[in-house]
């Protein structure tokens, strides 16, 4: 399929849509959906880097990245209380056995 300025502006227009539909579905599919635009700030960043522009491409990997560890820092929190969790059973479990 060849793409015209026409196909392209209508499949952006579709993927806006497609995601707009997506935040309005409910917490899970709105909470992925936040990721997407992030994910795609790194893809294209590496895409830049790769094909040689290596100052816009270095920015969209930090924005994307940055974007990335803020919409995940709720997950990263109960990953980490979770292994504290478990490392103060383990000592626990260490001590009682003696």
């Amino acid at each position: 399929m060849k793409l015209q300025s026409k196909n392209t502006f209508a499949l952006i227009l579709i993927a806006c849509g497609a995601l707009i539909l997506f935040g309005k579905l409910g917490p899970v599919l709105g909470w992925f959906t936040s990721l997407l635009v992030p994910i795609a700030l790194i893809g294209f960043g590496y895409l830049g880097i790769k094909n040689g522009r290596k100052l816009i491409g270095g920015i969209l990997l930090f924005l994307g990245a940055f974007i990335l560890i803020g919409r995940l820092t709720p997950l990263i929190g109960w990953i980490v209380a979770i292994l504290l969790i478990a490392c103060g059973i383990s000592v626990l479990a260490k001590k009682q056995s003696y």
